[in-house]
């Protein structure tokens, strides 16, 4: 390859080689601001990651931690996620110490030498200029002398040949023409000198001078070109160090995805939810044709005998009545054990004193955020206060139907008595209330319960009175929770105080008359208009909730 030299090939290109300096340098500062951009954009993407994993990776307490593989799954490709934004942060900060920065001091150093260069080349040719002005001064001073020598000579030569002249006048001449010649010898004598002098210093300036600045901007430019390769790998091998410490995030997120067994899963759910009790027995027949006299007809269809001849135990029969009654977990099995219910009622009394201290906690964490804001939001924890007032009432309500039951089986309180006849029309029982031994009763007929018509201002359609269904039976049991979002007077009879934002238990649910009946939290029942409210039903035994 042949060698190319600035200041061989481009000795007269000063002003070329100045302008191709300056947009070296300006391609460097523009591939600066290329790297700059290009590690912003990493930052933003790193940042937008973290705060990705932070929304859908909150703290939680060790009680909230995930079972299900798949939710743990999840977590560890959001922990993965999180090192995969980890490593684009390494790629910005790398990108900014040994690119950007570099690149930005390096410019500053060539735009100083540049500048150096271009003075120096500068004065060269001004130092050329100036010799070259001061010969072309003495050679037109050495033509004006012999211009002056010559117009001498020919006054002289004409006064010398002129007979009328006198010899004073041609003394006079040939001395002027001897002043002339002699200023034109000296003349000539510094025209010489000074051509000598210029021709020297211009050897000077295009074989030494100008070849060493053009040479020194050559480097320059040279050191500019292989800076910039040496960045371009810098910025590639800056991506190409995070590339294993990547490759083991992806790795670690397709191994969280084989974790996923859908039968562990499956299996948890079981643990978490089965109640432990045997499954209901069969019921036995019920024969109420035993007292009724038989005629022999052979029309008359004969009544199954028992095996052995053996009358049907008559405490094994069942009424009507008792083929609608629901138990607390489905139906009443044939035998059961008193130390169980026992059991079970100490169970809820503990699990009831446990909601109880989760509340006063959840109260007093509400308190800190109250008083110290900084440490997260108290209407976050209102939700969670309400559902665990819900439980607790919801365990208050069985432990009084279990107690309740036992004490009938204990033989501790007598059987519970009739409903109010029906024929008084405002004291129908509610339609689907529960009795204290944990059924329902289905009253057919009901009449509609109205409550006293109450001014709305959502114009919502109320019925005109209440029936009185507040008697002194076992209380119904929470069905869900509301919250109010607007304020009631609650003055006619059968209709329930509230204030804005006051949560209640849900009771019996509106019926199409636009209104819900609820409890208070001391105890209070009644109706409130169905629109004033936001109304959360709980859906099956183990709470979850749909919101209305």
């Amino acid at each position: 390859m042949l060698s190319h030299y600035f200041g061989t090939d481009l000795y007269d290109q000063f002003e070329n080689l100045d302008k191709h300096t300056q947009w070296g340098i300006d391609f460097l500062e523009r591939y600066s601001k290329f790297v700059k951009e290009r590690l912003e954009i990493e930052q933003t993407y790193a940042k937008q990651l973290r705060n990705l994993v932070k929304k859908y990776c909150p703290k939680r307490s060790k009680d909230d931690e995930p079972r299900f593989s798949s939710c743990v799954s999840f977590y560890s490709i959001l922990n993965e996620l999180n090192d995969y934004a980890g490593q684009r942060e390494v790629v910005a900060e790398e990108m900014g110490h040994k690119v950007y920065g570099e690149l930005m001091r390096y410019s500053q150093d060539l735009k100083s030498e540049r500048k150096q260069h271009l003075q120096e080349g500068r004065k060269a040719q001004q130092y050329l200029d100036q010799c070259w002005k001061q010969m072309d001064n003495s050679k037109k001073k050495f033509e004006r002398e012999c211009k002056e020598a010559e117009k001498s000579q020919i006054s002289y030569d004409r006064l010398d040949n002129d007979i009328n002249a006198t010899k004073s006048e041609v003394e006079k001449a040939k001395s002027q023409l001897y002043l002339r010649t002699h200023s034109a010898d000296e003349s000539k004598n510094e025209y010489a000198a000074q051509l000598q002098n210029f021709n020297g210093e211009q050897w000077k300036h295009f074989n030494v001078a100008i070849p060493q600045i053009f040479k020194n901007l050559q480097d320059m430019d040279e050191r500019r070109t292989v800076k910039l390769g040496e960045t371009y790998r810098s910025f590639a091998d800056v991506e190409r160090r995070v590339v294993p410490i990547i490759s083991k995030c992806l790795e670690g997120m397709v191994t969280a995805a084989k974790a996923v067994d859908q039968r562990k899963d499956s299996a948890i759910v079981v643990e978490s939810f089965k109640s432990g009790f045997e499954p209901p027995g069969d019921y036995p027949f019920e024969d109420y044709s035993q007292n009724l006299s038989r005629t022999g007809s052979d029309n008359t269809i004969s009544t199954p005998k028992n095996e052995g001849g053996v009358k049907p135990d008559p405490k094994h029969s069942i009424s009507k009545t008792a083929k609608n009654k629901l138990w607390l977990f489905g139906k009443k099995p044939k035998v059961r054990d008193l130390s169980s219910c026992h059991l079970f009622n100490c169970l809820c009394t503990m699990f009831s004193h446990c909601d109880c201290v989760s509340r006063d906690a959840l109260n007093k964490m509400k308190d800190v955020y109250e008083k110290n804001p900084q440490m997260g939001d108290p209407q976050s924890l209102q939700p969670k206060i309400s559902e665990t007032m819900c439980n607790m009432e919801k365990l208050r309500s069985e432990i009084h139907k279990n107690e309740s039951w036992l004490s009938e089986v204990e033989g501790k309180v007598s059987t519970r008595g009739d409903r109010r006849p029906s024929a008084d029309v405002n004291h129908h029982a509610p339609h689907g209330r529960e009795s204290p031994e944990g059924s329902y009763t289905d009253v057919p007929n009901q009449e509609h319960r109205s409550p006293p018509h109450q001014p709305d201002p959502r114009q919502a359609h109320q019925p005109d009175e209440f029936d009185d269904e507040f008697d002194d039976d076992d209380p119904l049991p929470v069905i869900g929770h509301c919250k109010a979002l607007y304020s009631f007077n609650g003055t006619n009879e059968g209709t329930l105080l509230m204030k804005e934002n006051e949560v209640l238990y849900i009771i019996e649910e509106d019926k199409g008359d636009g209104w819900t009946r609820a409890r208070k939290q001391s105890g209070e029942e009644g109706y409130v208009p169905t629109s004033y409210v936001e109304i959360a039903m709980e859906k099956n035994s183990k709470g979850a909730v749909t919101y209305i």
